[in-house]
């Protein structure tokens, strides 16, 4: 299948690049776009794409291809709606948006919005499991403790080529842009706590709502959040869950902390599910799933299988054979939906100003 990337940074170059160029049998990189053509020629040299872009337009209009990978930061609303109306597929990263509005606005087509941990083969174990187990009914807790080093460190291992050389003037504008998006959702007068804490649940714990949607659906309501130290710094989330239960999220931002370490336990009536979860840019390093059940036993499951790898080759199958992707549009709103309420409970018991769609 012959496709597009829109965005040559950091999750590009350390992920994609790597996992398009060992399955070359399902993909052919054909045009690459990035704002920055430093970028764009580093990453088409590496897949052997000829034609190279900065800006989407142009590259939707010259075609060429049956489908666009949307990698770039910030908001993706526009680039996917403009690739939809051009009528190619779209595997679009989370988030899919910044507002409920950009989504709304999205018309019908082939949109799978990517959220990697659903394609784990440890979450999709527990997933079974669970289901086994009676499902959600069963669920007396959830419970995730991320510890987020700098992305810097993270990506020390990566040696990315840097954008040196992308106008200025044009960054601020974008920059602007994108202010405007989060004052859509959370009001002109949002101050810079609630925008921080939005940026936070939109672009990190989101991963962590994904996988609450597959185990217990979203939760309809958040009873309490609390934010501390220098932001991005620590955040404390929690409420009931859909259907039984409650679950509590802890998400520290922590600079110089050894290694990225995410922790989701999700304890029900006979036991527990453990899902812990390496770096996510490490290739084929191993989620651990531990169960714990009867007589404190305990099972663990390791599977070395590439989660973004499984959520690549899935976007094939949704577009060659019409396979249901694990997140699409709705989904992706759904996140943004409980983001919107996450951050209008930190303004409500901190009496700050909440407008927009969160209000």
């Amino acid at each position: 299948m012959r496709i597009a990337l829109v965005g040559c940074g950091a999750v590009t170059q350390a992920v994609y690049v790597p996992l398009l160029s060992r399955r070359r049998d399902l993909f052919e990189v054909v045009a690459v776009c990035d704002l920055s053509r430093t970028l764009a020629d580093a990453v088409g040299d590496r897949l052997g794409a000829a034609r190279r872009h900065t800006s989407v337009g142009e590259m939707l209009d010259e075609g060429g291809f049956e489908a666009v990978v949307v990698l770039a930061s910030g908001s993706h609303g526009e680039t996917v709606r403009r690739a939809l109306v051009g009528g190619y597929a779209v595997l679009c990263e989370k988030p899919l948006a910044l507002t409920r509005a950009e989504v709304a606005e999205l018309p019908e087509g082939r949109l799978m919005v990517g959220y990697m941990k659903q394609y784990d083969p440890a979450v999709r174990r527990a997933e079974e499991l669970l289901a086994e187990l009676g499902g959600p009914g069963v669920i007396r807790s959830v419970e995730v403790t991320v510890l987020h080093p700098s992305g810097e460190s993270q990506l020390a291992f990566a040696n990315l080529t840097q954008a040196r050389d992308v106008d200025a003037g044009l960054l601020a504008s974008l920059r602007a842009a994108e202010g405007e998006l989060v004052s859509r959702a959370l009001g002109e007068s949002a101050p810079e706590p609630v925008r921080n804490l939005y940026g936070v649940a939109l672009g990190s714990i989101c991963h962590d709502l994904s996988l609450m949607r597959r185990f217990t659906g979203s939760p309809q309501e958040i009873s309490y959040v609390e934010t501390w130290g220098d932001a991005p710094g620590s955040v404390e989330i929690s409420g009931p869950l859909p259907v039984r239960g409650r679950f509590s999220i802890r998400w520290h931002y922590l600079e110089d902390y050894p290694a990225y370490r995410e922790t989701v336990a999700i304890h029900h009536d006979k036991g527990t599910l453990e899902l812990v979860f390496p770096a996510p840019y490490l290739m084929n390093a191993p989620t651990v799933l531990t169960v714990v059940s009867g007589s404190e036993s305990r099972t663990e499951y390791r599977d070395v299988t590439e989660a973004f790898e499984v959520q690549l080759a899935a976007f094939h199958a949704y577009v060659n054979e019409s396979k249901p992707p694990l997140t699409e549009a709705t989904g992706a709103l759904e996140d943004i939906v409980t983001a919107q309420r996450i951050a209008a409970r930190f303004a409500v018991q901190h009496d700050l100003p909440i407008g927009g769609e969160s209000a």
